[in-house]
């Protein structure tokens, strides 16, 4: 199956929008079932396959999501290339509420998730990490937001929490002394596993509000979540639809 990219999307995108010709395929793989059907279609010519990462109806909280079996889906599929649409709060100045990034920098805060595909058998993979993110796919998705006129920051780093709690202001000065920009619960072990297989994987972070205690923080509604995540998200399909083609 030829997939030009496959899509994860995040909190608040659960469909790609502008995708023709959309068909739902079930994978079984060796680690279980994954968040949901693959929805494979066509965006500007080409194929895509489109994943909601805690499920269609958002029933998989970040802790709960299987990611090793989301990531073999894809791969069983055909994909080579995946962007990684990830909801997240922003920490430092430049990455406030609306904001689309592309980091090229993670710290993984959370624990006890099954983080590799090893499974005790063989040889243990020790995979190169020091760029979680690929360098040459991180330039195609930048290289498509600026033919796409979408705006999108270059670089930053994520720093990926346990959830599904969101952070104290402790949590969040302690982040922001780590070199956090971006705090969200899903990046990891998402990336690792995207590593692990051999697929070139990039990040593109929706900065839904500020973290505790950044920015004009309040206290966080869910309504404003989504309408943040609206906004941000309506250049995407063109984006996406670019990048499937290059």
């Amino acid at each position: 199956m030829d997939i030009a990219l496959a899509v994860i999307g995040g909190t608040g995108v659960y469909r790609l929008a502008a995708l023709e010709d959309v068909q739902a395929r079930h994978f079984d793989t060796p680690y279980g079932a994954p968040s949901g059907p693959l929805r494979l279609g066509r965006l500007g010519g080409a194929r895509v396959a489109f994943l909601a990462r805690h499920g269609e109806g958002h029933a998989l909280p970040p802790h709960r999501v299987n990611y090793r079996a989301n990531l073999h889906a894809l791969q069983q599929a055909g994909a080579r290339r995946v962007l990684a649409l990830n909801t997240v709060g922003g920490i430092t100045a430049a990455y406030g509420p609306r904001v689309l990034a592309c980091p090229d920098q993670l710290i993984d805060y959370t624990w006890g998730r099954e983080s590799s595909f090893w499974d005790g058998q063989g040889e243990a993979l020790h995979v190169d990490f020091g760029q979680p993110y690929s360098p040459a796919f991180r330039g195609q998705v930048l290289a498509a937001a600026q033919a796409a006129g979408v705006a999108v920051l270059d670089g930053g780093c994520y720093g990926a929490t346990q959830g599904p709690r969101l952070e104290t202001n402790a949590e969040i000065a302690r982040m922001r002394r780590d070199g956090c920009d971006l705090v969200g619960m899903t990046g990891m072990p998402e990336a690792g596993l995207a590593r692990e297989l051999g697929l070139d994987y990039a990040c593109l972070a929706i900065v839904a509000n500020w973290a505790a205690g950044c920015g004009d923080a309040g206290e966080i509604t869910l309504a404003e979540v989504l309408e943040n995540v609206a906004a941000a998200s309506a250049g995407l399909p063109a984006l996406v639809a670019g990048l499937a083609r290059g």
